[in-house]
């Protein structure tokens, strides 16, 4: 089975998790489909998200079509939570990036081009909200060659028209070649082709109606390759969690041989040698896990046991991501309630830290404050939410700096 790990983007209010909740309730993953404003979609699962109508941390889901196992990863549209979607690019496949039909092309749709670019991911284009918007599909289309690529080709037409296999030939050698010899084109050269990013398949719909979720479905299916791994172990660390139960969660995807329950993990932290055993794997989908014994080379999951771990590590023959793009702007002073245990407050942030190496705890030992770096001011506001639910502790934050 060709297993593969797709993530969605988007500029906040585009459709994207309503797009993921169509994809998952036409592969029949889930049965009943839910929407963003009846706070009731699988994969905005905390009660921040769901207050807000916002997706804030990455989730992700399991879906079958046809022969073809894809892990879908939600990631935050909110240019506040981008590092959380920059981290999740580490380890996609392939990625789906939403338009919103009715806006067009919006700042942090570009940012979101940039760091697709930056990490070299084939990409599928969604136009999304077709149903509302005043512009038409040509628009739309040469907005998207002009300002990401003219290899932008839109796939919502008549796929073996001449005009349309004569248009996508023209931006890469192995497709002319194909066509000028047979007059047609495979669906593996042109597969080869996306996944080269030589051409980005563009689609036309509405996620709220549902219309055209079946044929976009088709189209990832029929137009993803296979990936090839190598048998010795290897793991990208994208993400680091807390369960409900308090348990540490290392979030992974296996790039090489497979990992198995019990297995010993040796990995550098600080420069010390750290061995320790995986004691549990779980394959989540949404908020529900299942258990596994071993999984293999593909396969995303989050894994117990390890307590030194951080996001863009490489274990076995992976190598460390590199730097993320994106960088926090404002810096803020923590203010702690009155008769403040400063080591707790600094302990708390510490952990969150852990889960976002973007939030930069900064201890100023000569003033004695907390100081953190953040990317806005929702962010700010999330946080100050989860302090107070996890931790019981009601901070604020002042003199935000650039």
């Amino acid at each position: 089975m060709k297993k593969l790990v797709l993530g969605i983007l988007a500029h906040v209010d585009s459709g994207k998790t309503t797009l993921s909740e169509g994809i998952l309730y036409k592969t029949g993953e889930i049965r009943k489909w839910g929407r963003v404003d009846h706070r009731d979609t699988f994969l905005d699962t905390h009660n921040l998200e769901r207050e807000r109508g916002i997706t804030i941390f990455s989730k992700q889901a399991v879906f079958h079509i046809g022969n073809t196992e894809f892990t879908l990863l939600d990631t935050p549209g909110h240019a506040d939570f981008s590092t959380e979607t920059e981290r999740t690019l580490q380890i996609l496949d392939y990625a789906i990036l939403v338009i919103s039909g009715s806006e067009g092309i919006q700042s942090h749709t570009e940012t979101l081009w940039k760091l697709l670019q930056k990490y070299k991911i084939p990409s599928f284009i969604f136009i999304n909200k077709m149903d509302i918007s005043k512009f038409s599909e040509t628009y739309i289309m040469n907005s998207i060659k002009r300002r990401f690529s003219d290899g932008c080709i839109n796939f919502h037409t008549d796929r073996n028209s001449e005009e349309f296999l004569e248009n996508l030939s023209l931006y890469d050698e192995n497709l002319l070649q194909e066509y000028l010899e047979t007059g047609n084109l495979s669906t593996e050269t042109i597969s080869r082709s996306i996944s080269e990013r030589n051409i980005f398949p563009c689609f036309f719909s509405s996620a709220l109606k549902l219309d055209g979720i079946d044929e976009f479905i088709d189209i990832l299916e029929k137009y993803t390759c296979e990936k090839a791994y190598g048998s010795n172990f290897g793991a990208r660390i994208f993400k680091i969690s807390e369960d409900e139960q308090g348990n540490r969660l290392t979030h992974l995807k296996v790039t090489g041989g497979n990992l198995r329950v019990k297995t010993t993990i040796n990995y550098n932290f600080n420069g010390n040698l750290i061995e320790e055993k995986i004691n549990q794997i779980r394959i989540y989908s949404g908020k529900k896990y299942q258990t596994a014994e071993t999984v293999d080379s593909g396969t995303v999951c989050a894994v117990t046991g390890l307590t030194k771990t951080y996001s863009g590590e490489g274990l076995g023959t992976e190598t460390d991501s590199e730097s993320p793009l994106l960088e926090p702007v404002l810096t803020y002073k923590l203010l702690l309630p009155e008769e403040p245990d400063t080591n707790k407050g600094l302990n708390i942030l510490r952990r969150l830290e852990e889960e976002d190496p973007q939030l930069h705890v900064i201890w100023n030992e000569h003033l004695h404050e907390i100081h953190i770096q953040l990317m806005g001011e929702i962010q700010l506001e999330i946080l100050k939410s989860i302090i107070n639910d996890r931790f019981g502790l009601k901070v604020e934050f002042v003199n935000g700096s650039i």
